[in-house]
């Protein structure tokens, strides 16, 4: 006899899992060494994408009981979507996943204190930004004050689980936000900057030298206002019709031909961005506006590419001192196709060799907040990450997404190499190469 949850579950995943895009899987196998979980669990099928799409499909024809094992599977993909440059049958698993998400989030019982939680999130912090700005100003107090000092030095933060510990550790240090003033010369390219939660939170420096440098590169950038959090976050935890909620905002917020571009600093948020057009597709009001902000969506090294940062980099010149490496952002990798031309520029960069990370484009663990929810498999990721890296001994990691930032950040704490080199933003990383160029010169 079929449980209610049973007969629940099916009818969520028949309604919510497209059962034509379950079939383009041919089973072949190609995504299997891309995954990080499928290896990670010494070759686990139920942990690999093909092994998950074939549990989608059972659930959605009633084949398979839903249970714990199953509902694990699902959650311990990354989503990191490496499996879809790897498979020659063009399966879009991150759609896959995304229903999948929503169908169980439908389907299963939620407690009273996942709803608090899901509510607080995401309707409250992640659906605006003042609350964000809000929420940071206080971690902002916790650094400033004294008593992130003090709660270090009595232990405190050994009453909570390592990861956290570690998580904290790695928060970069918030500076007070500086008023920004706008370069007023003439520009042919206007470019509309999407400034994000976090970046314009916990990293509100890197965006300003962001800004700063595509002014310089001849830019002019306008930073439209009442923008949101891109939906994200939503999308990749069964919230998508929130997270359009968010995409929605954002397309009322950037509703303008005079825009050439919208740039984006963060490779997770861009990868989303990109994608309103699809998750839009089918909507009356939103479709077309949808379309062509995913269109004129594009990452920041892919813009300084084009607005020709190599050549000035080469002009520069200097002698090759300190070694480079460079983490991909998964989503800035395998969803926009970016990762030649963050590596060209870091080949170009003043004063620095550059060298190519093992397994850079394997992710690092972090995804979103999965090193949160699955703190045990991130860490298990993250340490094969750090394996690469002490072999290699860079002084510096270069990311593009904040989360991938923290993660490896966290990592060189984990094996005690701080003093020997450090993460950081590929923004943050060219403005200062080029600043200790030009002081030099």
């Amino acid at each position: 006899m079929v449980s209610e949850l049973q007969q629940r579950m099916q009818d969520s995943f028949v309604e919510h899992v497209d059962e034509e895009l379950l079939m383009d899987c041919m089973r072949c196998g190609f995504c299997l060494p891309a995954c990080p979980t499928y290896l990670a669990t010494n070759q686990d099928e139920s942990h690999s994408p093909r092994g998950r799409i074939a549990l989608m499909k059972a659930i959605r024809d009633g084949d398979v009981v839903w249970d714990g094992s199953v509902e694990e599977s699902f959650d311990m993909c990354l989503g990191c979507r490496a499996c879809e440059p790897a498979c020659p049958a063009g399966v879009q698993y991150g759609v896959l996943i995304e229903e999948t998400r929503v169908a169980v989030q439908q389907a299963k019982p939620i407690s009273v204190t996942e709803k608090a939680i899901r509510k607080t999130t995401f309707d409250g912090v992640f659906a605006d930004q003042k609350k964000m700005a809000a929420g940071v100003k206080l971690v902002q107090f916790y650094q400033k004050s004294g008593l992130q000092k003090a709660t270090r030095k009595i232990g405190f933060l050994n009453l909570f689980p390592p990861f956290m510990k570690q998580m904290e550790a790695a928060l970069p240090t918030i500076e007070t936000k500086k008023k920004r003033e706008p370069v007023l010369k003439p520009s042919s390219l206007k470019v509309a900057f999407f400034s994000g939660c976090l970046m314009d939170t916990l990293f509100q420096e890197t965006n300003r030298k962001t800004i700063e440098m595509l002014e310089w590169l001849g830019a002019d950038i306008v930073l439209p206002k009442e923008q949101q959090c891109c939906g994200a976050l939503h999308g990749h935890s069964g919230e998508m019709e929130k997270g359009m909620r968010n995409a929605k905002a954002n397309l009322k917020a950037f509703d303008s031909d005079d825009f050439d571009y919208i740039v984006n600093n963060a490779g997770g948020c861009g990868a989303f961005l990109s994608e309103y057009g699809k998750h839009l597709e089918k909507d009356p009001q939103f479709a077309e506006k949808a379309a062509e902000f995913s269109r004129k969506t594009i990452d920041i090294s892919s813009l300084f590419v084009k607005l020709g940062l190599n050549a000035k980099l080469k002009q520069m010149g200097g002698a090759e001192e300190s070694l480079v490496t460079y983490q991909d952002s998964c989503h800035l990798r395998n969803v926009n196709g970016v990762f030649l031309e963050p590596r060209s520029l870091l080949q170009d960069a003043p004063g620095f060799e550059y060298k190519e990370l093992i397994d850079a484009g394997c992710c690092c663990g972090s995804a979103g907040i999965y090193n949160i929810l699955q703190p045990e498999m991130a860490k298990r990721i993250l340490d094969a990450k750090m394996r690469g890296v002490k072999e290699m001994q860079p002084a510096i990691v270069v990311t593009s997404n904040p989360g991938c930032l923290m993660q490896m950040q966290m990592g060189i704490q984990n094996e005690g190499l701080e003093k020997e080199m450090k993460a950081v933003h590929i923004v943050d990383f060219l403005y200062d190469a080029i600043h200790q160029n030009q002081t030099q010169g």
